[in-house]
């Protein structure tokens, strides 16, 4: 697969073209590919650069390491943000979801570890979600007080909606925003598929899935 140079170049997330698939790496592994506001101004730019080149044909989201896809945002950056300037920050975050969501071309979110708060939010806004062995979905913005910002509140119900009522634990999992592990998120149809062999075989899968090589569910 012929890999061609990147049109922007970003400072906290990895973009690359390999054929008709885009690549987007969130990388701050330090703290967990934490949110803050120059990775939403970074992830805009870079999805709508997928959507505006006709050679792509599909995009697949990850977080770089193996312990996070997204751990939430990033929490000192919040605490320094006035009122005025957390709402920017909650409408910016809600233009990213809602780009994600209505980008025209597939996009899969390769969930590997934690993917809380806004890290959950970003992988509902994907068209699929095929979730790793430690995967951990989860929206615990209740436990300091605020509330999912980019959508978390709509998109989790709804993702869960043909099971709701049918498992009171997975009623829990979703209206009180507890942690729920990836087998639990395929049941609530957070995930589309889980892959549990040897470390790698969750990007390989999701290439598979994207590029349309024996898609089963």
């Amino acid at each position: 697969m012929s890999s061609s140079a990147p049109a922007v170049k970003f400072e906290n997330i990895l973009y690359e073209k390999k054929g008709p698939i885009v690549y987007v790496t969130l990388n701050r592994p330090k703290v967990l590919n934490a949110l803050n506001q120059a990775v939403f101004a970074e992830l805009k730019a870079a999805f709508e650069d997928a959507r505006d080149d006709s050679s792509v044909r599909g995009v697949i989201l990850t977080g770089s390491g193996d312990k996070a896809f997204v751990a939430g945002a990033d929490i000192a950056e919040m605490s320094s943000l006035t009122a005025s300037q957390m709402q920017e920050s909650t409408r910016r975050s809600q233009g990213v979801t809602e780009l994600l969501e209505n980008l025209g071309k597939p996009v899969i979110a390769a969930v590997n570890g934690f993917a809380l708060g806004g890290g959950c939010e970003l992988a509902m806004a994907c068209t699929i979600r095929i979730a790793a062995e430690n995967a951990k979905f989860g929206q615990p913005e209740v436990k300091i007080g605020i509330m999912p910002g980019a959508g978390g509140t709509q998109r989790l119900p709804r993702a869960g909606r043909e099971r709701l009522g049918r498992s009171s634990d997975r009623g829990v999992a979703i209206w009180h925003l507890r942690r729920i592990r990836r087998q639990e998120g395929r049941h609530c149809r957070l995930s589309g598929e889980t892959s549990t062999e040897v470390p790698g075989s969750l990007m390989r899968r999701t290439v598979q899935v994207e590029t349309g090589d024996r898609i089963t569910f």
